[in-house]
Formats: C-alpha cells, sequence, structure tokens
C-alpha cells in the first residue's frame, strides 16, 4: 500500500496548478511560433496571469466530478459540461461539439470527421485527473480517456492524454524522469505516433545529441502531421525534463523554445515539476510573478461560479482526492504519517492489462450504460445513410452482474425506415476470479488432470449484437433509433440512441 502525507500532497497540488499557470503565461505570447525560440523568462509585466484554455477546461471537469461523482462519470456527462459551458469552437473543440449537436455521443463526437483529433487539446488538461488519484495511473487514466475522447475520439490526442495522465499521476511516488517517461510509455500502444515522437527524444538525449537538434528531428519526424498536434509537442515536454536535468527554469526555457504549441508545453512542465517537487520545487521570483491567481477564456462563468485561484482549486481536488481513489480501489492511502512508497507497489505503475482494454475502444463507437449491463454501439464505417441505403451497425452488451441475462431487444425506427436484426441476445455472467478459485477447489490432497476447466479468461462476459438499418426514401440531417433492451427480471429498461446522419 503506498502510502501519502497528506499535508505533502496538497502541497503537490497547489505546486501543479502554481506550475501550470506560470507555464501558460510564459508560453502563451509564442503560441504557434514555427521557428526556434530563445526566450529568459516572461515577456509579461510581473502580476498578470494570462487566461489559458489549458487549466480553464479542467475547472469544468472538477465541477462535473463534484457533481456527478468518481462511480458515474463518464464522457457523455463530461460532453455534456462541454456543451454547457466551454465557450471556444475552435479546431477540435468545435468539431466536438457539433457533432455532439448533432445527436452523436462521445468517443463517435470526437471522432467523426475530425481532422484534429490527433491534435493537442486533451493532454493539457489531465493535471485533474492526476491530483483525484495521485500514484494511480490507471485510475488516473480511466477519467482522462472519457474527457479526451469528447473532442479527439480515440485519435493520438487520446493517447497523449493516456501518457500524461500516468506520467503526472505517477510523478506523486516517483520522482526518477526516466522511471515516469516509461511509465507514461507503457500505459499507451506502443506503436502509436506518441510514443514514436517521446522515444526519439528519449533516444537523442541518451546519444548526446544537441537540443536543438533533438528539436529538429522531433519537428521533421511529425511533419506529415502538421503544426499543433500532439506527438511533437508531447516530446518537446520531454525533451524540456530531460536536457533541463531537474532545473525548473531550464526546462521550462527549453521546452518553450521549441516553438509551437508553446503555452501547452510550457504549462504541461511546469505541473509535472511542481508535483515533483512541491513549492519548495518552484523558484521564489517566477511564483511571486505570476500570483495566486486563476484567470478564464474558455468558460461561461456567467452560468456558474468556478474557482477562481490556485488555493481555492487546491482545496477542491484534496476534498475529492479521497473519493476518488476509494471508488477506484486504489493501493493508496492518505495518512498524517510520513509517505510510504513500496518498491513492489511502485513496480506495478507499469503493467498496463487493465489500459490495454482501452487502446481497444473503436473511434466509431459510443457506450450507454443501464446499470445491469451495458451497450457499446460500434459503427465499421462513418454513421452516414443515404435514402434508400442501409448501415450496418453492432452492439457490444457486456454484463454488470453475476447473472445469465436473456436480453430482448426492439428498434425504434424512424417513419419509412426498416431493419433486420436479431431480437434476442443471451448475455453470460461476470465471473470474478476468486469466485472461480472458490468453485473449482480441490480438496486438500486431490489433484485433477483437467485442463480445459473455462477459467475467467475464457468466460464470454460479452454478446455482440449486429444488424443492419435501411433508410427509407425521405432521410433526415438526424435520424435517430432508439434501441429498447430489456431484460427479463429487471425493471430498467435500457435506451440505446442510434444516430445516424443523412
Amino acid at each position: 500500500m503506498i502510502k501519502l502525507n497528506k499535508e505533502t500532497l496538497r502541497d503537490k497540488i497547489y505546486a501543479c496548478w502554481i506550475g501550470k499557470n506560470i507555464g501558460g503565461t510564459m508560453g502563451t505570447p509564442y503560441e504557434g511560433t514555427r521557428e526556434l525560440l530563445d526566450i529568459q523568462g516572461f515577456s509579461t509585466p510581473e502580476g498578470v496571469v494570462l487566461p489559458n484554455d489549458d487549466l480553464d477546461l479542467q475547472l469544468a471537469w472538477l465541477l462535473a466530478m463534484e457533481e456527478h461523482g468518481p462511480y458515474q462519470l463518464n464522457a457523455q456527462i463530461l460532453g455534456e459540461y462541454w456543451l454547457a459551458y466551454v465557450v471556444p469552437h475552435w479546431n477540435e473543440y468545435g468539431i466536438g461539439k457539433g457533432n455532439m449537436k448533432a445527436g452523436l455521443l462521445p468517443p463517435l463526437a470526437g471522432h467523426y470527421r475530425n481532422m484534429w483529433k490527433d491534435s493537442n487539446g486533451a493532454w493539457i488538461r489531465s493535471e485533474v485527473w492526476a491530483c483525484l488519484a495521485p500514484g494511480c495511473p490507471d485510475a488516473a487514466i480511466r477519467y482522462a480517456v472519457e474527457d479526451a475522447c469528447v473532442d479527439h475520439g480515440m485519435g493520438e490526442g487520446t493517447y497523449a492524454e493516456f501518457f500524461t495522465a500516468a506520467l503526472e499521476s505517477a510523478a506523486f511516488v516517483v520522482q526518477d524522469i526516466r522511471q515516469l517517461i516509461e511509465i507514461g510509455l507503457s500505459k499507451i500502444p506502443p506503436d502509436c505516433r506518441v510514443a514514436r515522437s517521446v522515444r526519439l527524444a528519449v533516444d537523442s538525449y541518451d546519444k548526446g545529441i544537441d537540443w536543438k537538434k533533438t528539436r529538429q528531428l522531433i519537428m521533421e519526424d511529425s511533419a506529415d502531421l502538421g503544426w499543433f498536434q500532439a506527438p511533437a509537442n508531447v516530446a518537446y515536454v520531454i525533451l524540456g525534463l530531460l536536457y533541463g536535468e531537474g532545473d525548473f527554469k531550464k526546462s521550462m526555457i527549453l521546452s518553450i523554445n521549441c516553438g509551437d504549441d508553446t503555452d501547452c508545453t510550457g504549462a504541461t512542465l511546469g505541473s509535472v515539476f511542481g508535483i515533483l517537487n512541491g513549492t519548495a520545487g518552484i523558484p521564489e521570483d517566477w511564483k511571486k510573478h505570476i500570483g495566486d491567481e486563476i484567470i478564464t477564456i474558455s468558460l461561461n462563468n456567467a452560468d456558474r461560479n468556478f474557482v477562481k485561484n490556485c488555493t481555492e482549486l487546491t482545496d477542491h481536488v484534496f476534498a475529492m482526492a479521497p473519493m476518488v481513489l476509494k471508488a477506484n480501489r486504489a493501493a493508496v492511502e492518505l495518512t498524517d504519517g510520513p509517505d510510504e512508497f513500496p518498491s513492489e507497489d511502485i513496480a506495478a505503475l507499469k503493467q498496463n492489462s487493465t489500459v490495454k482494454k482501452l487502446w481497444e475502444r473503436p473511434g466509431y463507437s459510443y457506450t450507454v450504460d443501464f446499470i445491469h449491463a451495458s451497450g457499446r454501439v460500434e459503427f465499421d464505417e462513418e454513421p452516414v445513410i443515404a435514402p434508400g441505403g442501409s448501415l450496418p451497425v453492432r452492439i457490444v452488451f457486456q454484463n454488470h452482474m453475476h447473472e445469465v441475462k436473456h436480453l430482448h431487444v426492439r428498434l425504434h425506427l424512424p417513419e419509412g425506415f426498416t431493419a433486420s436484426y436479431p431480437r434476442d441476445v443471451y448475455l453470460n455472467h461476470q465471473f470474478e476470479k476468486t469466485a472461480f478459485d472458490r468453485y473449482h477447489r480441490l480438496p486438500e490432497g486431490f489433484q485433477s488432470d483437467l485442463t480445459q476447466v473455462p477459467g475467467p479468461e475464457h468466460m464470454d462476459r460479452e454478446a455482440i449484437w449486429e444488424g443492419t438499418i435501411t433508410a427509407g426514401e425521405q432521410v433526415d440531417a438526424m435520424n435517430r433509433i432508439i434501441a429498447e433492451v430489456t431484460c427479463d427480471g429487471h425493471p430498467t429498461v435500457g435506451l440505446i440512441p442510434i444516430t445516424i446522419l443523412g
């Protein structure tokens, strides 16, 4: 069990937000710069904090967590908060919002026709999940994927938030930068572009290549993706962490001098250093320069009162963290005693069996939960239909309780639409390892040569339903089908929207 001293944790959470504000304020004036920079510090007057969407959006996510709790929070809830409280319509933000307004649910809303799904909008807002789940990267990623997929689907931008959320969460209990990078890499597909760019930065550093040449190599490797994309910018953060060699100012300046999305790289690097070293590791003159205030640019402050400064934000996050850790059964305890980081618990931070399941989530998909089970709607192609055309659709049902279920499916179709589909689905039960061991335990002294007993890895916990939707002569811009799912013995009815665009 990892043990975190409460006061040390609070200090690190506060330093995370101060570091975020420092980097965002320092980097914002140069955002979008394509050439190598040569900054030496702030270009803004003392006491002036520049607004930054990197931090803004996390205030809305914190509100959603406080109002819906760690057990329920998902992409649909975050999507609704996005529509209600996040004002900008630029790039992936606008595409995700537009798709949700057209009736698409995330991740589908963030994936459909989104040329920006590999960009920076998600990984820059991962600190809230890391601070709510300190020392538990998998828990941080559980929420990070729900966050990122709203406007990035299952693109590189989402993998980037897996990486930063894991690295930042682990930074509460791991001091070594290289170890943190390895933990982050263990949580993303090894062949994704974010992993490739991060490894390029690490390899160049190990070979003794100058930081400017490393920056050039990273930029050239990501040239096919274009500007403002996650792989290169995450790598610029890693460049700063490595070449800065533990010095806050040197690391920050190096990352920002790489150019590109400079407010994002500076802000993320500042938050990582804040978590690593607490307020004692943040230079006093830089801390004084930006103060405690948070200035927002992306939030609808007319309808809700969001937190106004880093102290207030820290109080909210610190109060919520124990509930998030409990909800995720994290092996982390908050204590009044000293920190304790058992080596076996630290080594376990790199395991990826849980997060691998998230890599496989299709971009053209979304999940609807109805307590005793859930259904993930999947399309093999864009959910678009023409008059008289047909579109296959698949629902992957997941059992949430320890009983076999017979589900009954009925589609409610727009006028003129028809569908062919199975009416019944057999859904096997969830079978935990402990239960399997208990029911298949042999008496003491007995042996068995039975090797075909179906263990948990062989149990069919999912059922796949497949149907085909055929449009009539009239197709609207948004065509909503409802899959009504009932189950004998359960009063809750699953109502799964299947939205097809015309």
